[in-house]
């Protein structure tokens, strides 16, 4: 059973708008930082937005994937391929975390794949999020 915040449209867009600038914050520090050439403080910014892509966006999807697609399907059995859609681009998101993940463990500095995996993040949570509105909420 989902909360009552992600069956409404506008608390639901709240959490994602919320999820989105804050990763987009993070993202801008962790830019400002390789910029300054502060190491230190790269290092520590990028281990910061990857827990927070893991506890904001990635906990925000699991949430809509164990309760809300499920009652949504159970209401509306038509929404079968929108909901694979969806689930798909939080496949993507997990798949793209778990690649940094990989990638710090292999070499410790923040590369310009990792940059680009932060980049591909963002934008396939802006569209995943405009997606989920417009198909499941209108």
């Amino acid at each position: 059973m989902s909360g009552p915040a992600l069956r409404q449209l506008h608390s639901h867009r709240a959490i994602h708008e919320g999820g989105l600038s804050g990763a987009v914050m993070n993202t801008e520090n962790l830019i400002g930082y390789l910029q300054r050439g502060e190491v230190e403080m790269v290092n520590q910014a990028c281990d910061h937005l990857l827990e927070y892509w893991k506890t904001r966006v990635i906990s925000h999807a699991d949430a809509e994937e164990e309760g809300f697609y499920k009652q949504l399907l159970e209401e509306n059995p038509g929404l079968e391929r929108e909901i694979i859609q969806l689930t798909r681009d939080h496949d993507l998101l997990r798949l793209l975390v778990a690649d940094i993940e990989a990638a710090r463990q292999k070499d410790l500095n923040v590369t310009a794949e990792i940059m680009q995996k932060f980049h591909a993040l963002l934008v396939i949570n802006e569209l995943h999020s405009r997606e989920e509105e417009r198909l499941l909420f209108q």
